[in-house]
């Protein structure tokens, strides 16, 4: 049994169109996805599996929604022990530690807003994130790395912040032993749907990271995530390839795919990323659904598939940055699943996604979600026609779910973000005649080179048509004459080196592959590209060697 149907008015649909015109969510006066959702499952469903946990080392932990209702109580009266209440805030740095998933109930029961860092902040990001916020209770896992950042940063820190650890560490409160200890019994506290609950900070492609806050209906617009993009089943086991910091995890293994009666599968690492560790998890544990940014499918077709069975997928998806169509169509090929697209921000759960009910157009970011009032604007804020480039934005209903209602701390980003009604994503993209959506880029990313405007994403993708690319990222360089020049930034798959010959094969391949006026005049070979900590490519940084 699941959830679905309590907050969505229909869950069959014949076709896109029904889709987008009659998947409407039922929303409720009154909404905490802790009661309302957690301790539902746990009185009509209590052995329902909520949690498959394992870790590198082997460890593993299943949780039922009857045991993960339990240790929210005893998580919520942790925290009130030490005098957190009410609108107070709390950041986690757990990365895939089981506890983050129980502190996001007992912060929701509690009525305490939930800041997820994840583990690789450094300790400058560790006190602006903290002295930003306003945060009176760090909760780290008791990984070496992680506590010797924070250790660092606390001489310039309040000196009332709450440490918590998930073990035994000298300056630290051990977390999962209070827990353990705590009581069962919790007496509820009542939150509003416009009560803050949840803040991210931004992957800071651009700028410092901003601080998104969301309210408690946030965790609602994520159904459409997990029924009709993810596909998760009912009782199946779904893994997203997301650690607890990013918001992705939220899109991913929480808010929806619990709503509709998933189990979630999450592997607990800290070592650098290896793709058959996933590969040997799918094989292990018989996951159904999975989802991982492009980047991972990009390490996951070089690897040889047949050597795993990967037989008990029935649904793969993409989000993070647009999927290259070669990453698409290699994958397919190896595994017979299709990798759905969908894209959102920070902000926002799915705005545009390739849904179950669709066709794949192969590098398409697919539709509008029924969520949002979603239009592709010109700079004038007028409606633009199929085939004209435009921004994405939102107008913003009331009610509104799964969208940012403001800026922590920041009245004046809120009211130039969100004060005339709309959400501008900065994004552009066009949409076809099919009304299926295409990235072209950022606005800061797009390339103005001899009166064309060009979009990083489509030289992108036909450079990763060619065997001998692993990662790239299109920039523009200034240029005299054309104002602009196209450079490609080229990281090799092995057995590949650089060389003017090799050069000279990527520009024509290009060349072929789309516009010839869309080739990099300029080509760099790199060890790896610059990325955020949430792996997301710093074209910023690229272009800035230039100025």
């Amino acid at each position: 049994m699941n959830l679905v149907n309590r907050f969505l008015e229909r869950t069959e649909y014949a076709d896109y169109e029904d889709f987008r015109k009659n998947g409407k969510l039922k929303v409720p006066e009154k909404f905490n996805f802790a009661y309302d959702v957690i301790d539902e499952y746990a009185k009509l469903a209590p052995e329902k599996k909520a949690i498959l946990w394992c870790n590198d080392k082997g460890e593993e932990k299943t949780i039922t929604f009857k045991e993960l209702s339990v240790m929210a109580n005893q998580a919520a009266n942790v925290l009130k022990s030490r005098g957190l209440k009410k609108g107070d805030i709390v950041m986690t740095m757990l990365n895939r530690r089981w506890e983050y998933w129980v502190t996001v109930i007992a912060c929701h029961k509690a009525g305490i807003v939930i800041i997820p860092a994840t583990f690789l902040l450094t300790p400058k990001d560790i006190e602006y994130r903290i002295k930003g916020a306003g945060a009176k209770c760090l909760i780290a896992t008791n990984e070496e790395t992680v506590l010797e950042n924070i250790d660092k940063t606390k001489p310039d820190l309040p000196s009332d912040i709450i440490y918590f650890t998930t073990g035994k560490r000298d300056g630290y409160a051990d977390y999962t032993s209070e827990m353990e200890n705590a009581s069962t019994e919790w007496e509820r506290v009542e939150t509003s749907l416009d009560d803050e609950s949840m803040v991210y900070f931004t992957s800071g492609t651009t700028g410092y990271p901003k601080m998104v806050a969301h309210n408690f209906l946030y965790p609602l617009g994520f159904i459409y995530n997990a029924v009709f993009w993810h596909k998760v089943k009912d009782d199946g086991l779904h893994f997203t390839a997301s650690e607890s910091g990013w918001a992705k995890c939220s899109w991913g293994k929480l808010y929806g795919q619990w709503i509709a009666g998933a189990c979630l599968f999450i592997y607990d690492y800290l070592h650098k990323f290896k793709p058959t560790d996933l590969l040997e998890r799918i094989e292990k544990y018989g996951i159904d659904t999975f989802c991982a940014p492009p980047t991972i499918y990009r390490y996951l077709i070089k690897e040889d598939l047949s050597k795993y069975n990967l037989s008990s997928l029935t649904h793969c998806s993409t989000a993070g940055e647009a999927l290259n169509p070669e990453v698409f169509r290699q994958f397919y090929a190896a595994t017979g699943q299709k990798i759905y697209e969908g894209y959102g921000q920070t902000e926002t759960s799915i705005i545009l996604g390739t849904f179950s009910m669709m066709d794949i157009k192969e590098g398409s970011m697919g539709k509008p979600s029924p969520l949002y009032d979603l239009h592709l604007v010109d700079e004038n804020m007028n409606d633009v026609q199929p085939g004209v480039v435009g921004e994405i934005v939102i107008k913003i209903q009331k009610p509104q779910c799964s969208l940012v209602y403001k800026y922590h701390n920041s009245p004046e980003l809120t009211k130039e973000r969100l004060g005339d009604g709309y959400h501008n994503t900065g994004d552009l993209a066009y949409y076809d005649e099919d009304g299926y959506f295409w990235f072209i880029g950022r606005t800061d990313d797009v390339i103005k080179s001899s009166g064309y405007r060009i979009g990083p994403f489509e030289v992108e993708s036909a450079l990763m048509e060619h065997p001998a690319v692993l990662e790239c990222a299109i920039t523009g360089v200034p240029d005299e004459q054309r104002g602009q020049i196209i450079k490609a930034t080229i990281v090799l798959a092995k057995g590949y080196e650089p060389s003017e010959e090799l050069v000279k094969e990527l520009q024509t391949h290009v060349k072929r592959t789309t516009a010839p006026y869309k080739y990099p005049r300029l080509v760099e070979f790199v060890a790896e590209l610059p990325k955020t900590i949430s792996g997301k490519i710093k074209r910023a940084d690229i272009r800035n060697q230039h100025k």
